[in-house]
């Protein structure tokens, strides 16, 4: 190998190592220049209200929880009788379900009602009019006038006829049981108030097709003249809540905003997180410990059922 031959090898690698260089200088560069600075968060963090608290996230609910309302049964909505925000007592109608199809059934079950009484009304006239016959037979003064066998065959059309009028009114009071059956079916289709409350969702609207599917309510009640607080406490510091501790809540976004808090209860069963507050940090995996506070609406700051919140109970050192 000649002289030249390495010289140009070894300036082959140079070259390379010395793009590789600078291809990694420019793209940290570039980087630097589309990166920001860092620089202070917009809001400041809420902060602890006691030395020693345990913090957690919170989701605000209507008093008593929301009520998801279900669809009975899967069909077209014919008629919506409340809007978002409608105050509504217990028993109050909500929305029907189109009951058509039902109504057709309950006209039939009527007629076939009028049917059987009409069923009725021969039978006790043909078993009337054989108890006649029998009675003349029994009455007569002269035994030979008649033969056993006729008499015989008379009593057993009497208890035939009594068996046919029992058998009509069985036959009426099926077909009453059927109608009365059919017109629950058709007022459960009048979905109606569990309880007192407000509208706060409504999923629905007349002409839609509305499909009894869990985990998608037609509508949600809540009673909102008071709001209260559904806290996740991380497994960690679960042996940390007692009943009676208080706490406070502050409004994301809006760490000015404090709400002191009133123990409602623990619900003694930890529950996978379902609501992730986006942290990278955050594992999927995370239990918690659910616990219920009770807070009055400020005058001054508008919160809605559905925000979610910082709290801070407190709780002694571990």
């Amino acid at each position: 190998m000649t002289l030249l031959s390495l010289i140009l090898r070894y300036a082959t690698i140079v070259a390379s190592i010395a793009g590789l260089v600078a291809i990694t200088g420019i793209s940290r560069l570039q980087a630097a220049k589309r990166m920001p600075a860092v620089g202070d968060p917009p809001l400041p963090p809420a902060a602890k209200p006691w030395t020693s608290s345990v913090s957690a996230t919170g989701i605000i609910e209507a008093l008593s929880e929301n009520i998801a309302v279900g669809v009975p049964q899967a069909g077209i909505v014919s008629e919506l009788r409340v809007q978002v925000n409608d105050p509504v007592k217990a028993g109050d109608p909500l929305f029907r379900i189109d009951d058509r199809e039902l109504r057709a059934q309950e006209h039939a079950q009527q007629a076939r009602i009028g049917v059987a009484k009409a069923s009725v009304e021969v039978a006790v006239a043909q078993l009337a009019k054989t108890r006649a016959q029998l009675a003349r037979l029994e009455a007569l003064a002269d035994p030979r006038a008649v033969s056993v066998e006729d008499l015989e065959n008379k009593r057993q059309d009497a208890a035939l006829a009594e068996a046919q009028v029992a058998a009509a009114r069985a036959e009426t009071a099926a077909a009453e049981s059927d109608l009365h059956a059919t017109q629950l079916l058709i007022e459960r289709l009048t979905v109606r108030a569990p309880r007192a409350g407000t509208v706060i969702q409504c999923n629905i609207r007349p002409g839609e097709y509305a499909a009894a599917i869990a985990g998608d309510p037609a509508l949600i009640l809540g009673d909102t003249s008071r709001l209260q607080i559904r806290a996740d406490v991380d497994e960690q510091n679960a042996t940390r809540i007692r009943p009676g501790q208080r706490g406070m809540a502050s409004l994301k976004g809006d760490p000015q905003v404090r709400m002191p808090l009133e123990f409602i209860r623990l619900e003694p069963f930890v529950i996978p997180k379902v609501s992730l507050t986006g942290a990278s940090t955050e594992r999927v995996d995370t239990r918690v410990l659910q616990v219920i506070f009770a807070f009055d609406k400020p005058a001054d700051t508008p919160v809605y059922v559905g925000q979610q919140v910082d709290v801070f109970i407190e709780a002694p050192q571990p």
